[in-house]
């Protein structure tokens, strides 16, 4: 049988005595004493894997009364059972009152000892049991989630990847993009985990493109009106494919940022018009971190501002296309924003076709 632990706190000796002979006969029970309350705390300071505590009242230096008080505000010790032994029928109500688990009126019966310590000793195994299944399967769920969740993460990155390819952005865009939105996201005061969002949710935002027919989305010119309009199409379109049942956050959070990171704040925006604090501060974020990279980088189509004129273009359309508010966090904060620049550079102009084929293997 699993051997079962006893604390006996008692300052008569006898008292001590009788409870260790009471348990004499099992080889698997351990009594181990105290003489007082401090004694006891001392001895649960340095080991506290005992199923049963039997505890006195009637002590000189700390009594069994303020001993219980400490042991059931304290997170581990009061998951012992603890009993009281005592002769006094108002000390006994008073005692459970505070937290005991039961008691044992002085003087005890053994066989009525026995019994109660017996079977609170089980209870203690079985609550012990229980919490370790528990934090198995919490461990397990904890896994499996944190699997999801990179899943989940790999599939926004791939699919950022995809209409990388289609418009021919630079490899690098994505992630300057991606670090440059978490950087203003953690600088606006969003929570971590919104942060961590934001990071894996924004290469999302353009999805919308692989919708768009070739001859306008790699058109080299300036748009007609009406491929302007075919073109605008892309955030709906993105809102679309990233629609959820709610249960995917980083999906969910790329819908939103999608649809609404060319929304403008004074409501001149696509595809619905949205102003101001309208626009979720998802989307706000990427609008400016989108812009600023395309702006201070080189593409196929143009050549790349300097970081001064990138900003003096954007604070043109302070409060009026972007949040003035998060674009001063930018500019503000202007060499954390160029260390991530510096982080990821361009390797090549454009993506040749070996070189797409080769990071898709």
């Amino acid at each position: 049988m699993q051997a079962v632990r006893i604390l006996a706190v008692d300052d008569q000796e006898f008292n001590l005595d009788l409870i260790e002979l009471a348990f004499m006969e099992f080889e698997y029970v351990q009594v181990v004493r105290a003489v007082n309350g401090k004694d006891a705390l001392t001895i649960l300071e340095k080991d506290s894997s005992f199923h049963v505590i039997l505890l006195d009242l009637a002590m000189p230096i700390l009594n069994g009364f303020e001993t219980l008080k400490i042991l059931k505000t304290h997170p581990i010790w009061k998951q012992i059972p603890t009993i009281i032994v005592t002769a006094n029928k108002e000390e006994k109500i008073r005692a459970l009152e505070i937290g005991g688990d039961d008691f044992i009126s002085k003087p005890y019966d053994v066989e009525e000892l026995k019994l109660r310590t017996f079977n609170y000793a089980k209870i203690k195994d079985y609550q012990d049991n229980l919490d370790l299944k528990v934090q198995e399967k919490t461990a397990q769920l904890q896994e499996a989630l944190s699997l999801a969740k990179k899943t989940e993460y790999e599939i926004s990155a791939r699919l950022g990847k995809a209409s990388e390819y289609r418009d021919l952005e630079t490899g690098m865009h994505i992630k300057r993009m991606s670090h440059y939105s978490a950087k203003l996201a953690e600088l606006a005061g969003l929570s971590p985990e919104e942060v961590e969002l934001v990071l894996y949710a924004s290469p999302l935002h353009d999805i919308g493109k692989v919708g768009i027919p070739d001859q306008i989305l790699l058109k080299p010119g300036k748009f007609t009106t009406e491929e302007f309009e075919i073109m605008k199409l892309h955030a709906v379109l993105g809102g679309k494919m990233l629609e959820t049942d709610g249960y995917y956050p980083v999906l969910d959070a790329g819908r939103i940022i999608a649809l609404q990171h060319h929304e403008k704040m004074d409501g001149t925006g696509y595809p619905v018009g949205l102003k101001g604090e309208n626009i979720h501060i998802y989307a706000r974020i990427i609008s400016i971190a989108d812009v600023f990279d395309a702006l201070s980088s080189e593409r196929v189509y143009k050549k790349a501002f300097s970081v001064k004129k990138t900003l003096e273009i954007m604070q043109e359309g302070s409060g009026t296309h972007f949040d003035s508010v998060l674009l001063d966090l930018l500019i503000n904060h202007l060499d954390q924003f160029l260390t991530i620049k510096e982080l990821f550079p361009d390797e090549e102009e454009t993506p040749s076709i070996m070189n797409l084929i080769d990071q898709l293997q």
